[in-house]
């Protein structure tokens, strides 16, 4: 039997987005808790600023996530030469429509894609959510690029029924794939969480913390395969 078998555990992306990590759970033998606390909307000054720019005019398009492929690839059909983003799934959000991704950095988080980017000059076309963090914009100007930042989605609180509140509390574990997600927590239900609280990275864990939740393991592989594998450690630890 596997250390999530039977296990109840919280998922709090925005439902377009639970369905990955649903999966993974339940291959597991976990009992998914669907409880989205965001959605993904447009944020029309960056739907329009990203329409109105031409891919030509930059060395490489850097992504962020899969809600930023998506919004790219539904306003351009072509990309720069070179294009760069942040983890596996975020590239195949990209290939399945066309677009060859040169650069996926062995660590899958912004900070191990500002190691592997090459120095500049040149323009980079970086794509990310509007709350997103200024982690790779500061890290690739810093090596020398001019960034253009378009910030084309936001997440937005999702609505939420006391019977969701009462069945996330009920879990035995939570799991927090942003730090929206953690905000939107605070704010539906509180500061009380399920026993375990597991993230997906450092950037994750810090907004969690500051968000005033106590965080019981942070993924080392910072993807929703390793956010599940932390979890099973935790479990397998603490039998």
């Amino acid at each position: 039997m596997g250390a999530l078998q039977g296990r109840r555990v919280a998922v709090t992306r925005a439902a377009e987005q639970a369905g990955a990590l649903v999966e993974l759970l339940v291959a597991h033998g976990a009992v998914p808790i669907v409880v989205p606390l965001t959605e993904i909307v447009p944020d029309a000054s960056g739907v329009a600023e990203l329409t109105a720019l031409d891919p030509a005019a930059f060395d490489w398009l850097v992504v962020t996530s899969p809600n930023a492929a998506d919004a790219y690839n539904t306003v351009h059909q072509s990309a720069p030469a070179r294009v760069a983003a942040v983890g596996a799934v975020t590239a195949a959000a990209l290939e399945a429509v066309g677009v060859a991704v040169t650069l996926v950095p062995t660590r899958q988080r912004a900070e191990g894609l500002v190691e592997e980017f090459p120095s500049g000059p040149g323009w980079v076309l970086l794509v990310q959510a509007a709350d997103g963090e200024s982690v790779l914009a500061d890290g690739l100007a810093a090596k020398g690029w001019k960034v253009t930042v378009v910030r084309p989605y936001r997440s937005a609180p999702a609505s939420t029924t006391t019977a969701d509140r009462a069945a996330a509390l009920a879990a035995d574990a939570v799991l927090f794939a942003s730090g929206s997600a953690a905000r939107a927590w605070v704010a539906a239900i509180g500061t009380d969480t399920p026993p375990v609280v597991v993230v997906i990275g450092p950037q994750t864990n810090a907004a969690v913390t500051n968000a005033g939740l106590k965080v019981s393991a942070v993924a080392t592989d910072h993807s929703l395969p390793g956010l599940v594998e932390a979890l099973c450690r935790y479990f397998t630890s603490r039998p």
